[in-house]
């Protein structure tokens, strides 16, 4: 990260995950693991990240079809209209924190409204750090509230406290982080300089030269985010997306797609080209405005590889560290360190950071962790939603600020934001795992087993 900073995630962090599995691996080998079981475990690591990889694809596909079907320029087009500049960061925030808590997913949050809201924001001329902060702010306060969502299912589960108390008991710590949060957005609105109003209408009529533009395209988003909802699985969901945005492309956009493959004429083959490299590959719709051309462009699957690329390495390293027992080795002498309700959370708190960090992965954060304390929380009379609203203050909501960690690394590829430029402004993330630790010390709303 020192060397390469924004474009460690191209390599240098993969080639380093894999190197400190080697590693691990070694010395294991060496104090007697058997070195089948080693590669089983990275096997077994790597297989549960299956779903996620899929996942990754399908949005880089979605971004394709929903870019030339015109579904994210009508969200730019229209958002541009209606958001105050003043306001958009503090709206971008409320936005993303109700439909994630609708659909218990921060990643299909960040997907969909995610990707639009960054094009607008950089419409605006606000920095894009900003901009995603907001946006990963939002989204995580919803996954982390909603009852449809794995992690907060996972939490409760791990600390054996019932679904609806644990969200109750959340409550107290995320709600005061959230205000704090879009507090923040409303006063940082007002002193960030914007775009004028000549220069938005430009990259309007630059959008309406090229795209048609219409309120007939906001269906297929609708259909999406109701099939989440609906509890549909995010795969399913995300594949129907994809496969809407091409028909509404072929239904709405023949002008375009005529376009983007250079051929006078229009068939099945034109159609389908265009589909399948938008899906794929790189796509672009070129304006007569560079900065409408910056935002008019998707990389679809193969923007996607680098980030699978870390997922699969990440999960290696995590998979040797697991099997040699070296994560155990590491974690138990950290439970010396809790001496009192307080230093108690504070050092759960801390091991959902240190895992996030070391094994790339936020259900391991919230798992491992979850084992390790459960006794001691109980030894010490406390209920186990002390310890479940611990896990998701500092499990959940950090994994977004590693770059090598899945969701650090997805979510930076699917806004196109590196994770250290949007880390200072992840407000909401930055101060959760803090309230937990004040309201540990201090006692505030820690239930005792009755």
């Amino acid at each position: 990260m020192f060397i390469y900073g924004d474009d460690s995630l191209s390599g240098p962090n993969q080639i380093a995950l894999l190197l400190s599995a080697a590693l691990a691996s070694l010395i294991g080998v060496f104090h007697g693991k058997n070195w089948l079981n080693i590669i089983d475990t990275i096997s077994k690591s790597i297989s549960s990240t299956t779903s996620a990889i899929i996942i990754l694809l399908l949005i880089g596909s979605l971004t394709g079809t929903w870019l030339i079907s015109g579904i994210v320029p009508a969200m730019i087009y229209y958002g541009l209209k209606i958001l105050n500049p003043d306001f958009f960061l503090f709206a971008s925030c409320i936005i993303c924190a109700i439909v994630s808590l609708a659909s218990g997913s921060s990643w299909s949050t960040i997907a969909t409204i995610g990707i639009a809201l960054i094009g607008i924001g950089k419409v605006m001329g606000i920095s894009e750090g900003l901009v995603a902060g907001a946006i990963i702010s939002g989204a995580y306060f919803g996954d982390k509230m909603s009852p449809l969502s794995d992690t907060t299912n996972l939490a409760a589960a791990m600390s054996s406290s019932n679904l609806f108390s644990h969200i109750k008991y959340m409550m107290y710590t995320t709600i005061p982080s959230f205000i704090i949060t879009i507090v923040i957005f409303f006063f940082l609105g007002f002193n960030i300089e914007t775009s004028t109003t000549q220069n938005i209408n430009d990259l309007l009529l630059a959008l309406e030269s090229k795209i048609n533009i219409n309120y007939y395209l906001f269906i297929v988003p609708m259909v999406v985010v109701i099939l989440i909802i609906k509890k549909t699985p995010a795969i399913p969901a995300l594949f129907v997306g994809v496969l809407l945005g091409a028909l509404f492309a072929i239904i709405f956009q023949p002008q375009l797609i005529q376009e983007i493959n250079d051929n006078n004429s229009l068939d099945i083959k034109s159609y389908y080209k265009v589909i399948i490299t938008a899906i794929s590959s790189e796509i672009q719709i070129t304006t007569d405005n560079n900065l409408m051309n910056n935002l008019l462009n998707s990389n679809g699957m193969k923007g996607m590889l680098s980030t699978v690329w870390l997922v699969i390495c990440a999960m290696t390293f995590g998979g040797a560290m697991q099997a040699t027992k070296l994560l155990k080795r590491i974690s138990d002498p950290i439970i010396k360190y809790a001496k009192s309700t307080g230093s108690l959370i504070a050092t759960t708190s801390g091991t959902c950071l240190f895992f996030n960090l070391t094994t790339a992965d936020q259900y391991l954060s919230i798992v491992v962790p979850g084992k390790m304390f459960e006794n001691s929380f109980k030894k010490r009379g406390l209920a186990p939603e002390n310890l479940s609203r611990t896990l998701e203050d500092s499990g959940t909501v950090t994994s977004v600020l590693i770059p090598w960690n899945t969701c650090g690394a997805a979510q930076s590829a699917v806004l196109g934001v590196a994770t250290l430029t949007y880390i200072p402004f992840c407000f909401f993330n930055l101060i959760s795992p803090v309230m937990t630790i004040i309201y540990g010390y201090f006692k505030i709303k820690i239930k005792k087993i009755s």
